[in-house]
């Protein structure tokens, strides 16, 4: 799956790794008359928000965001981001290995897969995996494989048996965009200290 207008650069990883913000829900909660509550999800999975303003405390950071904000013309354009919480198959800080994650099982004619990450029940697409981190096993044993970075798809050589286990590790950005079109600087509160809100949305494909 490709994401319309995106462009393929990265939001300066130091700058996204003093981001502020998670994944978000959106969930209808009717109150009974009894006072019991209904609850339903209103989306199938989460989107994630961050604000990145807190990173800007320098006049040549900032000249190099707003820069960043051009090129992309506001909200018009996607681009990478990554979420220094976020940015792996395994464990933060651990080490990536080919049995992380599950993505499928062989079937004798299905050969390319979408790259996931399972968060106990539910599971995230992975579509801006980090070039060259993927690696991929069949039944635990590495296997060669192309990897299509800008949308996640996994491709092996040849499909695997029925019932053959096929997983990954990677390394991985998410695809955002800018949730703002204006960028309101004012120098003088930006001298004296004042946080700028520069916030970013997930794109869901």
């Amino acid at each position: 799956m490709s994401l319309s207008n995106f462009h393929e650069v990265s939001f300066p990883v130091p700058l996204a790794l003093a981001a502020s913000g998670g994944p978000e829900r959106k969930t209808e909660v009717v109150t009974l008359a009894s006072g019991a509550e209904a609850r339903n999800a209103l989306w199938a999975g989460s989107r994630r928000r961050w604000d990145v303003g807190s990173a800007v405390t320098r006049l040549d950071t900032l000249q190099a965001v707003v820069a960043f904000f051009e090129a992309r013309g506001g909200r018009l354009s996607g681009f990478r981001f990554r979420d220094a919480l976020d940015e792996r198959s395994c464990a933060p800080g651990g080490t990536v290995s080919a049995t992380d994650q599950v993505i499928g099982t062989g079937d004798d004619e299905t050969n390319s897969f979408q790259l996931v990450k399972a968060y106990g029940s539910y599971s995230r697409r992975i579509l801006k995996p980090v070039a060259g981190s993927v690696v991929v096993a069949v039944d635990g044993v590495a296997t060669p494989a192309a990897v299509d970075e800008t949308t996640g798809i996994v491709t092996l050589g040849t499909a695997p048996v029925a019932g053959a286990v096929i997983s990954v590790g990677y390394r991985f950005d998410c695809p955002v965009r800018f949730d703002t079109d204006r960028m309101d600087v004012n120098l003088e509160a930006f001298g004296a200290g004042r946080l700028l809100s520069i916030p970013l949305i997930e794109l869901v494909g």
